[in-house]
């Protein structure tokens, strides 16, 4: 049976968990038998009037009253303790965990958090002010940061002008050029920060984007930088460095039909050539009316730079320089040649060649390096002379007629097409022929071109077939087999044109209404939605690319130079 304590003794029996100070305050004195932290009772003053029949006595103000006491310092030594075990607990705890890393990561983590063995928080507070630090000082150096803080506050305006705020407007009715910048009815009016955006976008859509020579930011100073901060740009971004293909997909060219070249200078006379500029952004058209014509490309109205008039002299050809600097003219019936500095604004005729007998100068090429100028002749003769002295160098014979020669794209040989459906390579600088091949299935050769990446030669018959043919093999073998015969005209094929990227490879016949092509590279098939508007081509006479294969333009015979933006290319 148990033996219960008695509710006396109970109540100053000591917990065992109770912490040692406190027990011994509840130990009972020997001598009074009450609490040692208790003050004993006071007996009621009789003076002061507490006693019985009399009055309560009022309680003191608010203010008069003692504060609680504070807690004892005992106790707060017991806090101290509790954090020191517990950050011991806590050091011990980490030591153990340290013990099982291999010494790499240990020695990684000293290098990347430093020595943090005496207290975590340090870390937490250590990385809290770096980050504090580096959005203080955003890169900022020591005199910057001087400058900043020696700079004067900058003051309020006193007054403020509300006409200055005003934006000034620009009216888009009465300016014809503004006119088809007008998106919708309201827009009768823009203010000019509005209007300079519009005619950015406007610019940027025409040519297809920020040209290469207005982008700034992508002028290098010399090729070694350029290496470095490709190097840069490549370990400071992580993703996918595999892209998409840039080339040119086969089947559909996306393209757009724009405003005529020569829409500001029109003529019913046929056009014989349309060149554009190798530098500048710039086409020339010439034609039977005695006329070349400069315009400006930017795809909409194409402003009118410039005319120079010949008197008697029908064009038969006109060719820019290699530089771009000079135009040269020939004509129908007759051997002068024209030449146009367009630095100096002269017109200088060439009356005579010293060597060269003949009575008619019609049909040239240039070398691109613009070194020399071949002038294909009659008798089968290929004559060649010097761009800057315009003196004879040297003559090449063929068998038959000669019916169209070109340059390699360096300059170095000479592929020239006969009448008699063969094809003469000849070495430039010793005027040797370095190889003579039949054009396969030709009978009577028209037209020839070679590409200028140096891959390609393409051979145009009387029978609307076009030969395409690996240079390589043109040189070696005396029977090279066509990559792919083209046979989607009927009629003599008469102009043979390379984009400058060896892309696209335009064909054409003079003798057909709109019998031209545009042959997609490497695949030698044809874009199955050009032409767009069959009715507007008619004969066409001459093409050419722009530098970068942005534009489009051909010549036909009734005056008109048509243009058309390819969309795959972004630059002109």
């Amino acid at each position: 049976m148990r033996s219960e304590i008695p509710r006396e003794r109970l109540r100053f029996f000591p917990n065992p968990t109770m912490p040692p100070d406190r027990r011994s305050r509840l130990k009972l004195d020997r001598r009074t038998g009450a609490r040692p932290d208790r003050k004993p009772r006071r007996r009621p003053d009789r003076r002061a009037g507490a006693g019985p029949g009399r009055p309560p006595r009022k309680a003191a103000p608010s203010s008069q009253r003692k504060p609680p006491p504070r807690p004892s310092a005992a106790a707060a030594a017991i806090a101290v303790a509790a954090a020191a075990e517990e950050r011991r607990l806590r050091q011990q705890h980490r030591l153990t965990l340290e013990e099982d890393k291999p010494a790499v990561e240990r020695c990684l983590e000293e290098l990347v958090f430093g020595d943090v063995e005496d207290d975590e928080d340090a870390l937490l507070r250590r990385l809290q002010g770096q980050r504090v630090q580096v959005n203080e000082d955003s890169g900022d150096s020591e005199v910057e940061k001087e400058a900043k803080d020696n700079f004067p506050p900058q003051k309020k305006p006193v007054w403020v002008d509300e006409e200055d705020e005003d934006e000034e407007m620009v009216d888009m009715m009465n300016n014809r050029f503004r006119k088809d910048m007008i998106r919708n009815a309201g827009e009768s009016k823009l203010s000019k920060d509005k209007l300079q955006k519009r005619l950015k976008e406007e610019f940027q859509h025409a040519m297809g984007g920020v040209p290469a020579w207005a982008d700034t930011d992508k002028q290098k100073t010399s090729s070694d930088d350029e290496s470095e901060e490709d190097e840069d740009d490549l370990l400071q971004r992580t993703g996918n460095f595999i892209s998409t293909s840039t080339s040119l997909p086969r089947g559909i060219l996306k393209m757009k039909n724009c405003q005529h070249a020569n829409a500001e200078r029109p003529t019913s006379a046929r056009i014989s050539s349309v060149q554009f500029h190798p530098c500048a952004q710039v086409v020339m058209v010439a034609g039977l009316d005695n006329a070349v014509s400069l315009f400006q490309v930017d795809g909409k109205t194409n402003p009118k730079i410039q005319s120079i008039y010949l008197e008697k002299f029908p064009i038969f050809k006109a060719c820019f320089s290699a530089n771009g600097e000079e135009v040269l003219a020939t004509s129908t019936h007759s051997k002068v040649l024209y030449v146009y500095d367009m630095l100096a604004g002269k017109l200088i005729p060439v009356h005579q060649v010293r060597g060269l007998k003949e009575k008619i100068v019609r049909s040239f090429e240039v070398s691109p390096d613009g070194s020399f100028l071949l002038i294909n002749g009659v008798a089968g003769y290929v004559h060649l002379l010097s761009v800057k002295t315009k003196e004879l160098l040297g003559s090449m014979k063929i068998n038959g007629m000669v019916a169209a020669s070109t340059f390699s794209s360096d300059s170095k040989k000479i592929y020239t097409s006969s009448g008699d459906g063969e094809v003469y390579v000849w070495d430039v600088n010793s005027r040797k022929c370095l190889n003579r091949f039949v054009d396969e299935g030709s009978l009577y050769g028209l037209s020839i071109a070679t590409s200028r990446n140096g891959q390609y030669v393409a051979c145009g018959s009387n029978c609307g077939v076009v030969n395409i043919y690996n240079q390589d093999s043109c040189l070696q073998e005396t029977n090279p087999k066509p990559i792919k015969a083209i046979m989607n005209l009927v009629t003599g094929v008469t102009s043979l044109t390379f984009n400058p990227t060896t892309e696209i490879l335009a064909i054409a016949s003079q003798q057909m209404k709109e019998a031209v092509r545009l042959v997609h590279l490497p695949s030698c098939t044809v874009f199955s939605n050009f032409p767009v508007i069959k009715k507007n081509i008619s004969h066409v006479h001459t093409m050419d690319f722009s530098p970068r294969s942005g534009y489009f333009a051909l010549g036909n015979e009734k005056g008109k130079a048509l243009m058309y933006r390819l969309h795959h290319y972004s630059d002109f």
